[in-house]
């Protein structure tokens, strides 16, 4: 069984790696901080993810 420390370096690895395939081909990536849905471009460039009553959604730059 892995101790914490080993699995969170797995767990950096894997978020690593699934960062350079979404880059290399050119997709987004998806993922919850701070408790709002945020998009990654491939420049590094996040935005707030917002969906309305209609869910309709709407992008605003995410700044921390």
């Amino acid at each position: 069984m892995l101790s914490r420390e080993e699995l969170q370096e797995v767990l950096k690895k894997a978020y690593e790696y699934a960062r350079k395939q979404a880059k290399e081909s050119g997709a987004s990536m998806y993922y919850i901080k701070n408790d709002k849905r945020i998009r990654e471009d491939t420049n590094g460039n996040q935005f707030e993810l917002i969906y309305n009553a209609d869910r309709k959604r709407r992008e605003i730059e995410y700044h921390e």
